[in-house]
């Protein structure tokens, strides 16, 4: 009996793990592959700096895979669901038992790029090992395999939870705070450099409790065996195989859940009155924002996003940034609302049937209502915290709302990307769309378009004060009612092609026979400028932010921390002119990034 199990498990491994390999290479197209490209570049400077810290410490080791944990953890849940090359689904009528089913997975989990990068980077247990005992070496080997294990199963059952919780609004929302922490925790870890620098690196307390955390067990382990404490290293891999055993078993029961979850239609709702065809889609927009609990998320990650990442700065004493929250607020809305008629599925045809009904204006009028108070409330209320400064935040946070209640309508028509109709998300809600590379890609550039909005607005503020909103409004309104002018004719001159987009996930040919119609999405630029455009905007916030303003802030108050900012270790003629040329190496980059896009947009 044991036998039979054992090969039919064995059998399941195998041939599961060769479905992925065989689905993932047939469709190693020339836009994924870049894309998948361009992620294992990004995996293998960040497994580098691990070995790297191998070498250094077990303290910063343990650090470096903490953080790793958090990327396979959170990773997946910002990219759409992750990994569903092999979906549970696709295996309800084969009658598999839970568990088997949930191994099999797991087994096509290990077939991929981030595994193999994840594998490289915990190798650093090894050169742990190597530099303690050659016995040691051996209990590296087997922490490295069962770490893996662990960063897997962690990311399947987070993704699953997330499932879970998409389904009930408390659900929503407490996943939504939570993740936004955590993003502008990864946004601003420069304040946790700084912050470690004064203290004189990672603390005894700290230390001791990165080893407690499952990512610390694998450290924990080789470290033991090199002291000889063999009872340890053993309790520590023996921790990690109970670990793996019930995360398995939580995923085997999330996954019955999964296939055998049945949807509820929604509470009954008084009907919708409205008396102009305009007011019909604002309470159409408001009902749906109020009713589609992905939006819910959507809505509570940006707001948790912009107060962590204001607040973060804090830790070191810094309240400068409490009054950005309400515009980085309005910023992160704008990127995740981004693929707005996309993600609305075929209802498009809705709109197509009333031709005289302004829909885009009904869309920027909802949003505007959905995002305008948390943002009034941030702005103000957190301004008044540290008492301004008000001219500045007014006219920024003013011109962005315009900004982004224009751009977000405006991307969604010239490059939709074809989502899946919300009735046939199934057992992962959080996929709203095939083609989670593109979505991406349409997120950073309304990210970097609605930022760019605000900067007339900040200029004139700096310049000449109180003026600078009279400038704010003005910009923001321009936005709204320019870039939305534009939005609808495009969806009027185009609705059929966009229509027939959104049902075959095909652009129709244009009469170019370039098979593009309007700006083209990022995942349509060729390799070497998608390449390109994505490494600009990936790294583009490095020089701009910490080496260049955060740098300038730390000059103006006189801080005494150098910590790694270029500008402030060289001589003090040096320290304003690096600190501009890192503002202007950053700007450059978003510029770069975004001329790559808007010169390959054919003409219409």
């Amino acid at each position: 009996m044991a036998v039979a199990l054992t090969t039919a498990f064995t059998t399941m491994f195998t041939t599961m793990a060769a479905m992925k390999l065989s689905m993932v290479r047939n469709a190693m197209n020339g836009q994924k592959a870049g894309l998948i490209m361009i992620g294992a570049a990004l995996g293998l400077v960040a497994a580098g700096a691990t070995l790297f810290a191998a070498f250094r410490s077990g303290d910063l080791l343990a650090a470096a895979y903490a953080v790793w944990m958090l990327g396979w953890i959170f990773g997946p849940v910002f990219a759409g669901g992750g990994d569903e090359t092999l979906r549970p689904e696709y295996f309800t009528l084969l009658g598999l038992p839970p568990r088997r089913l949930a191994a099999g997975l797991l087994a096509s989990a290990f077939v991929g790029v981030a595994p193999v990068i994840s594998l490289l980077a915990l190798s650093g247990l090894v050169v742990s090992g190597l530099r303690q005992s050659p016995a040691t070496v051996l209990v590296a080997l087997a922490a490295m395999l069962l770490q893996l294990a662990v960063f897997v199963l962690l990311s399947r059952v987070a993704v699953a939870l997330m499932g879970v919780a998409l389904r009930s609004r408390a659900g929503a929302v407490g996943a939504a705070v939570v993740n936004g922490a955590i993003l502008a925790a990864l946004g601003q870890i420069w304040v946790f450099a700084v912050a470690l620098n004064q203290v004189g690196g990672i603390s005894p307390g700290a230390a001791s409790a990165l080893r407690y955390l499952p990512s610390g067990w694998g450290p924990a382990a080789v470290e033991a065996a090199g002291l000889g404490d063999w009872g340890r290293a053993g309790l520590a891999l023996g921790a990690l195989v109970v670990l793996i055993a019930l995360l398995l078993a939580a995923w085997a029961a999330l996954l019955t859940r999964r296939v055998g979850s049945v949807k509820r239609s929604a509470r009954g709702r008084r009907p919708m009155t409205a008396a102009t065809a305009t007011t019909a889609v604002v309470a159409k927009e408001l009902r749906t924002w109020s009713r589609d609990l992905v939006r819910t998320h959507q809505l509570t990650f940006s707001v948790a996003y912009g107060v962590f990442f204001a607040a973060a700065p804090l830790l070191l004493g810094w309240d400068v940034m409490l009054p950005w929250a309400g515009p980085l607020f309005v910023v992160m809305a704008a990127s995740m609302s981004a693929n707005l008629y996309g993600v609305d599925g075929t209802a498009l045809w809705l709109t197509l049937m009333v031709p005289g009904a302004s829909d885009v204006r009904g869309r920027q009028l909802a949003w505007l209502l959905v995002v305008v108070p948390p943002a009034v409330l941030l702005t103000a209320g957190l301004a008044s915290v540290t008492g301004g400064p008000w001219p500045m935040v007014l006219a920024v946070t003013a011109a962005l709302l315009g900004g982004g209640a224009g751009i977000v309508p405006l991307i969604s028509v010239y490059s939709l990307v074809p989502g899946v109709d919300p009735h046939r998300r199934g057992g992962n809600p959080l996929r709203v769309s095939e083609d989670d590379g593109a979505m991406t890609g349409q997120a950073y550039a309304v990210l970097a378009l609605t930022a760019l909005t605000g900067a007339p607005a900040a200029v004139a503020a700096a310049a000449y004060g109180w003026a600078g909103v009279a400038v704010g409004v003005a910009t923001g309104v321009l936005c709204w009612w320019g870039l939305g002018l534009l939005a609808q004719r495009r969806l009027h001159s185009r609705g059929p092609e966009l229509l027939h987009m959104m049902r075959t996930g095909k652009r129709p040919t244009a009469a170019g026979g370039s098979g593009r119609s309007g700006w083209t999405s990022l995942d349509h630029l060729p390799k070497r400028e998608r390449i390109i455009t994505v490494v600009c905007w990936s790294v583009a916030a490095i020089p701009l932010f910490p080496q260049g303003i955060v740098a300038g802030i730390l000059k103006v108050n006189g801080s005494g921390s150098r910590s790694w900012f270029l500008a402030l270790h060289l001589s003090e003629g040096l320290q304003w002119p690096v600190i501009a040329a890192m503002v202007l190496l950053g700007l450059g980059l978003y510029g770069l990034g975004g001329w790559l896009m808007f010169r390959r947009r054919p003409a219409a």
